[in-house]
């Protein structure tokens, strides 16, 4: 996925200078020199912001790198399902930065808190300022949670959404293993866009082999704001073979858009009727995390459009967006396809910063799947930049084959971890 590193200006100058051609242009030679280290500045250590950190730095060693995190302790959200359904520990979801450091890396866990874009400035909480020549930020996503009534950060406590990893994925856990056998678990899925499309599925799919395996009196309804998904066919016919008559899955055209919930009763409010949980998973809809605001790049969507070729923004020139946060075009929201762009964005900061033009990339994305333990499936895609967005190569991708046998699906089972744990090395170290 990388270029091959190419010579930079700065590099051909010092060549000159060992052969002491620059000695006739004195202190001035010597101050275009020191004013010619670039500075980068990334906020956010995720899949996007982390990668192109040091990518950048891995490209030209010459750049300054900063990367913004708030958190010491990254905890991914790949896989995190499993930690749901009992199947891992939430331990081994967790990441930190010291091989980011050991990159040359300067990690500053400090909250951003603004943008200045004009005086390309980064305002930390602790009201230092962070100079930058570009700006990289992967943002993530903010749960709305405005957009269903009942729903907030308190009711979240009893009805957990779960959808960033860490407490909430615990907490949903807990209430599993609680729930008495017989009892009913309730699901909702936001309309599109939101992060990991696929996910709620394999949510669903990893909580019905708990409760297939510990209580298996118990069902599962699945409340979903949308009347198809990412890899259906694929998940209707596991749902078949492996949990018969557990899994509902209610669409909007059959009263599957929740309309309001009731946190102390546990009870989702369609346009059709209501549906009382023993266990309640809200998954809200969603939008590009607040510091798209702040920044300036995210549009009335609630989303940030940027440009495919080099991930800069259209709303703030020197200001490059990654990740879940980007309006992507054909490219889905995943962790696969925030690093596959983190690959392209670094390679293009740099080009711009050389003033090199940014060749026009080709992205992948492959998204894994678990229903059940041993039981995986994906889709695939590779994408191009048309009409300002990202778009299907068509032919390029694809998902995996209807009929195949559980000999495939195990092996799928085993990508999905391998894929995991060469991205987060690859990312963290």
């Amino acid at each position: 996925m990388r270029a091959p590193k190419r010579s930079s200006r700065r590099a051909v100058v010092g060549g000159l200078a060992a052969g002491g051609v620059l000695a006739a242009f004195g202190m001035g030679s010597a101050r275009a020199a020191a004013k010619a280290a670039p500075r980068v500045v990334v906020i956010g250590g995720g899949f996007a912001g982390a990668s192109c950190a040091r990518l950048i730095k891995n490209e030209d060693r010459d750049i300054s790198v900063t990367l913004v995190e708030a958190n010491s302790t990254y905890i991914a959200c790949p896989f995190s399902n499993a930690v749901v359904a009992g199947l891992r520990e939430l331990d081994r979801q967790k990441f930190g930065y010291d091989r980011v450091r050991a990159d040359g890396i300067d990690v500053v866990h400090r909250k951003a808190t603004a943008v200045d874009a004009k005086q390309r400035s980064v305002v930390l909480d602790d009201g230092k300022r962070l100079a930058y020549d570009r700006l990289v930020v992967a943002p993530g996503v903010d749960l709305r949670f405005d957009a269903i009534p009942g729903y907030n950060e308190a009711a979240a406590e009893a009805m957990p959404h779960a959808w960033k990893a860490g407490e909430q994925t615990l907490l949903l856990r807990r209430q599993l293993e609680a729930m008495k056998d017989g009892g009913v678990v309730v699901m909702s899925a936001p309309a599109n866009p939101f992060r990991c499309p696929p996910g709620p599925y394999e949510r669903a799919s990893l909580i019905a082999h708990y409760l297939k395996t510990h209580k298996p009196r118990s069902k599962l309804i699945l409340l979903d704001a949308k009347d198809a998904f990412s890899k259906q066919k694929l998940f209707e016919a596991a749902w078949k073979e492996l949990y018969p008559g557990m899994i509902e899955w209610v669409s909007l055209s059959f009263g599957g858009q929740v309309t309001r919930v009731e946190a102390a009763t546990r009870t989702f409010v369609t346009e059709f009727g209501t549906h009382r949980a023993d266990v309640a998973n809200v998954i809200p809809p969603q939008r590009a995390g607040a510091l798209a605001t702040a920044a300036g790049v995210a549009d009335q969507t609630g989303w940030c459009p940027v440009d495919p070729v080099t991930f800069e923004s259209k709303l703030q020139p020197g200001v490059h967006v990654l990740g879940d946060a980007i309006i992507a075009g054909g490219m889905p929201k995943s962790a696969f396809a925030a690093n596959s762009q983190a690959r392209v964005c670094a390679v293009a900061v740099v080009d711009l910063l050389r003033e090199r033009t940014p060749a026009s990339p080709k992205l992948i994305n492959t998204c894994y799947s678990l229903v059940a333990p041993d039981y995986g499936i994906s889709i695939a895609g590779v994408y191009q930049p048309a009409n300002g967005l990202l778009t299907d190569v068509q032919g390029a991708g694809g998902v995996s084959p209807m009929d195949a046998p559980k000999s495939v699906r195990a092996q799928e089972a085993t990508y999905a971890e391998a894929w995991f744990k060469t991205i987060t090395r690859g990312v963290f170290g």
